[in-house]
């Protein structure tokens, strides 16, 4: 045993020499106790003593979880992964954290999205790892993982769950989300009975992964490919096709190499990279959601990105990609036709990609799409003749959202994109539930739907409402889409004229706080404002009169209350802003 041990400090010191500091060889290449006692306990795990050779040790952080339905075959994937870290002369070691599902966590995995990036954090910076691949799909594993992982800055690569199959329902696609919301407006207007909306369930929802449409979930998976974190093609791949194992198992292969080149995440994190995906995003139609969360990961690598970056980068990008929420077809056609490499190709010709930008396969971001065809029109358009003209989010600022607000054109309704109207208000979600159907509730189609205190505070957790359901009466009246204001989110898979993350919210005493019922509402979106059409001396009056929201009184409700930030920075935590690294922790005594 004295001799194995001394051999496997020989050795490590020897891999040390060939490459970059690994960090595992401060607890399994030393000699004496410490070496002693994290290669046993090790080994009874059945591992031989040659993986403690001086390897690369590579960590596979899984969001595995039964109540993450989108992430279910992840132990799939992870074993994969090690196939490919084995075969590259690695050694894989498979760790949990918490996992956020979006289809059950209440009130919202938002809430908890920093959270479970201060998880992942603690556990690459607590354990002996080198290089770290991130298990993604449900839509806040994505950023919570890569936030967490940034702020560490070890060689990481990204793998995304992939999508589902298309949905089918008597014929017709149907997507995960968006026809959700037109299956229940359906129901109101009583073209859809209550068994019909039952047996869609099952045809909506009928392979492993995610959201098959262009929600947050395959947004933030074309957002890891446009940056540089994910693999080509790490996007599309269905989660049914054998090929996502394909890309686990290569992904597993490079993640060893980016340790001896010592590729960090911090080098693939620049600000062109983020440039990439927000034009990216626009090409897509994505989320809005990827704005707050892009922002939250450039905070932790120390880039500078803005609001005004959004705006900026994406006005001149037009939609190109003709899937639901924007359009029609779903995220396995837009892997059939291509894919993102074929978009990013497209932006490319155009002169809006940064092409010498790197990625984790070692090549650049235009060596991997230069020769990416479009294999069909109709789902992945041309610069020349867009899907629609507008695709990238636009920033809204007035006296409603002095710190600004956004806006997702590519799923808007074009005539209400400059309104005026009256304000309906509803002081918080359970007002809106309350009223909203109410038959006396004094509305019509001009109207501007106004949601109070959903904000990051306000829900608390800053929920995915602000796609408010339109009153029964005017669906039944054939009005399918109005303005609809809110300091909350909404899902990637919803559609509609809806501003959204006004800044400050109303619970931190955004003028959103006082809006009052019948005050006039002027959006238009051309110029980028959002006004409220009341005098600075009564808002000053109605400031006057206002009372904070309670907090939270304990546990991380309370952490969260006080330390989120804002949705103009990335309501990311205020103390977590930065990257600290993944130093060798103080050995245990």
């Amino acid at each position: 045993m004295a001799k194995d041990n001394k051999k496997t400090a020989k050795a490590a010191k020897k891999a040390a020499k060939k490459g970059p500091f690994l960090r595992s060889t401060e607890w399994f290449g030393k000699p004496g106790m410490d070496g002693f006692h994290h290669r046993s306990w090790m080994k009874n795990q059945g591992l031989p003593h040659h993986l403690f050779d001086g390897r690369p040790v590579i960590g596979i952080c899984n969001t595995w979880s039964e109540l993450t339905p989108c992430n279910a075959h992840f132990r799939i994937l992870a074993e994969r992964v090690k196939r490919g870290v084995y075969e590259a002369g690695g050694f894989p070691l498979e760790f949990p954290v918490m996992s956020l599902g979006e289809t059950l966590m209440r009130p919202t995995t938002m809430m908890f999205r920093n959270l479970a990036s201060m998880d992942v954090e603690e556990s690459i910076r607590a354990n002996p790892l080198d290089g770290v691949v991130l298990l993604v799909g449900c839509d806040k594993t994505t950023p919570s993982l890569v936030m967490g992982a940034a702020s560490c800055d070890l060689p990481t690569i990204v793998i995304s769950g992939g999508p589902m199959l298309n949905g089918r329902f008597r014929g017709e696609a149907i997507g995960s989300g968006t026809h959700v919301w037109k299956f229940v407006e359906a129901q109101k207007r009583g073209e859809l009975s209550a068994q019909d909306f039952q047996d869609a369930e099952a045809c909506m929802s009928r392979s492993v992964g995610h959201c098959m449409t262009m929600g947050t979930a395959s947004t933030m998976a074309s957002m890891m490919e446009a940056i540089g974190l994910g693999m080509p093609s790490n996007a599309a791949i269905p989660a049914a096709d054998s090929r996502r194992n394909t890309l686990a198992h290569l992904a597993g292969r490079r993640v060893v190499d980016m340790v001896t080149e010592d590729l960090k995440m911090s080098k693939i994190l620049t600000r062109k990279a983020f440039e990439n995906a927000i034009r990216a995003n626009g090409a897509i139609g994505g989320s809005t959601n990827a704005v707050v969360h892009l922002l939250a990961v450039a905070g932790r690598v120390g880039v500078k990105l803005s609001l005004e970056d959004w705006d900026a980068l994406g006005r001149d990008v037009p939609c190109l990609v003709n899937l639901m929420p924007s359009g029609k077809y779903l995220m396995e056609d837009f892997y059939y036709a291509g894919g993102l490499p074929a978009v990013l190709r497209e932006l490319g010709d155009a002169g809006l990609l940064h092409k010498n930008a790197k990625t984790v396969n070692g090549k650049s971001i235009w060596q991997n799409v230069k020769d990416a065809e479009v294999i069909e029109r109709d789902v992945i358009h041309g610069m020349t003749k867009p899907f629609k003209a507008e695709g990238g989010i636009c920033v809204l600022r007035g006296n409603l959202a002095p710190n600004g607000a956004v806006i997702k054109p590519s799923a808007a309704t074009r005539k209400l994109m400059k309104h005026k109207g009256r304000a309906v208000v509803f002081e918080d979600i359970e007002h809106y539930k309350a009223r909203v159907d109410d038959p006396k509730l004094d509305i019509d189609e001009t109207c501007v739907m106004v949601l109070k205190n959903c904000g990051p505070r306000g829900y608390p957790g800053f929920s995915e409402v602000g796609n408010m359901a339109l009153p029964a009466k005017l669906l039944k009246k054939g009005v399918t889409d109005m303005v609809r204001i809110s300091d909350a989110r909404m899902s990637g898979t919803a559609y509609g004229t809806v501003v959204l993350h006004t800044s400050p919210e109303a619970a931190a005493g955004g003028p959103l706080a006082f809006v009052q019922d019948g005050d006039m509402i002027e959006l238009d979106v051309g110029k980028r404002r959002v006004h409220l059409d009341v005098s600075e001396e009564e808002l000053e009056r109605r400031r006057e009169a206002w009372v904070a929201p309670s907090p939270p009184d304990r546990g991380y409700w309370r952490i969260y209350h006080d330390h989120v930030m804002q949705a103009d920075t990335g309501c990311d935590f205020d103390f977590l802003i930065g990257s600290s690294g993944a130093p060798v922790p103080r050995e245990s005594h």
